[in-house]
């Protein structure tokens, strides 16, 4: 068991699992504003950080960051001021809980900082206190040990609140501190509503991750169908208050320097799954609900499916073939 010490000064030790482009941006601002942070990485990334150190860039400087990390959470010892930010990609959220669940007190606070709205109902499966988090925050990860943020001055949003709703001490302090480490955060007592505007949202990330060309039809289909199921469901959408964001930021790294979103970056990087079941895949399960088609989010998901398990590079799929295939549904 590793036992890090805590700092009583930062009163807070957040735990960052997942240390790719947006835990490892989140990690290293907190880090850096002197807050007690570690890391649980995997594979290579983890062995290049507890090596090196996490190689950190943004538009205002490049750093190596020497920042605690670990592999996984059996080797931490766990105590009352940690709090847990959450991520990883939404397929991953199911084991990581049991993985947990073994070593951690099951009222810690778990913050699911990522895409989709899944997370948050699996995770208070396992734990008392699960908070929502918006994630408009820019970043890759390609390379083992480095995370490149792309905007600083604010360094993107994070408006978060207690999940299903409300809003508390903890919450409080959390996006407190994440104002002081360079993010704009936002109590809300609606914060799953924000997720859901961003859940529409990211349903063209696999299709920018596919499809070389124009992808606005297919993305104006997608989001029409993700539009009907919502409605049917009675999940409102909630206006996002994006200032703050990459596109508003004075401070931001070029365009040249980010070829793509999250499920760009799995593709790119050969990774053995992609998030599409948890965004568009999230869409379909609402129609099968309902009973409203939603043949194009279908295709997409398939074709994600298929590009990860084949080995696809990205921008290789014409999206005359994603059409083809929604005809199909």
């Amino acid at each position: 068991m590793i036992f890090l010490k805590y700092n009583k000064e930062c009163h807070v030790r957040y735990i960052i699992y997942g240390a790719g482009a947006i835990g490892g941006a989140i990690g290293a601002q907190l880090f850096q504003q002197g807050q007690d942070v570690i890391l649980i990485a995997r594979g290579a990334h983890y062995r290049s950080i507890a090596e090196k150190g996490l190689r950190y860039i943004n538009p205002e400087k490049n750093s190596t960051l020497k920042i605690p990390v670990v592999s996984h959470p059996a080797e931490l010892s766990f105590t009352d001021e940690d709090i847990i930010f959450l991520t990883v990609k939404s397929q991953h959220t199911a084991q990581i809980m049991i993985d947990l669940s073994t070593s951690a007190d099951p009222k810690i606070p778990i913050v699911c900082c990522q895409n989709g709205v899944a997370n948050e109902a699996i995770a208070l499966r396992f734990f008392d206190n699960v908070y929502c988090m918006l994630v408009m925050v820019g970043g890759t990860h390609l390379n083992p040990g480095e995370v490149i943020h792309h905007s600083a001055r604010p360094g993107g949003v994070l408006d978060c609140g207690r999940y299903p709703n409300g809003i508390d001490e903890i919450i409080k302090t959390i996006a407190t501190d994440l104002t002081k480490a360079g993010f704009v955060s936002r109590p809300n007592v609606n914060a799953m509503g924000f997720k859901y505007t961003k859940l529409v949202m990211n349903l063209g990330n696999a299709l920018q991750a596919l499809c070389g060309g124009n992808i606005s039809e297919l993305l104006e289909k997608a989001r029409n169908e993700a539009l009907l199921c919502l409605k049917a469901a009675n999940l409102k959408l909630v206006d996002l208050d994006l200032e703050g964001t990459e596109d508003k930021n004075t401070a931001k790294l070029p365009a040249t320097m980010r070829g793509g979103g999250s499920s760009w970056q799995s593709l790119q990087r050969g990774a053995a799954d992609i998030e599409t079941d948890y965004l568009n895949g999230e869409i379909c399960r609402l129609g099968r609900i309902h009973g409203i088609p939603t043949p194009v989010n279908k295709a997409i998901q398939i074709l994600a499916s298929r590009a990860i398990k084949q080995g696809w590079q990205t921008g290789t799929l014409p999206a005359e073939d994603i059409h083809t295939l929604s005809t199909e549904y």
